[in-house]
């Protein structure tokens, strides 16, 4: 694995996000924690917008930012709009590894920028799960 793979999915420095989110519920995703703008469901549809996008771009699916994107959609309503949320986070890490592995001059830009902005919202997932005292012990701890 090179460095854009560990930043993009954890396991040298950061806790993977397959590790962050184990046994999240729908309910903790739209708890609330007073003094904070958002909820765990809000941070995590914001970090799956965000990937997509970034994923069109590094792709070549789409040539620009999209105008007007929602960058912070709707936090997932439902048990069934959690999971979905969670399917395509992991499918788009999974997009984001195979594309590091041999980007093009273009995707290593993007991809890079998408691994810092995501690891600074992954961080925070940690940090709301620690404050609802969810966290859960990294595997194989």
């Amino acid at each position: 694995m090179n460095v854009l793979h560990y930043a993009l999915a954890g396991g040298a420095a950061f806790r993977t996000p397959g590790d962050l989110l184990r046994g999240l519920t729908l309910d903790e995703a739209t708890c609330a924690v007073p003094g904070l703008p958002y909820t765990l469901g809000d941070l995590l549809a914001h970090l799956q917008v965000t990937q997509r996008t970034s994923l069109d771009l590094a792709t070549g699916r789409a040539d620009r930012w999209p105008d007007g994107l929602d960058v912070w959609p709707a936090s997932p309503a439902s048990g069934a709009d959690l999971t979905a949320l969670l399917g395509d986070l992991q499918a788009g890490l999974a997009e984001a590894q195979a594309l590091a592995a041999d980007p093009s001059s273009r995707a290593r830009d993007v991809l890079t920028d998408l691994a810092a902005h995501s690891a600074y919202h992954w961080g925070q997932v940690a940090l709301i799960r620690r404050l609802h005292g969810t966290l859960p012990e990294p595997e194989g701890a």
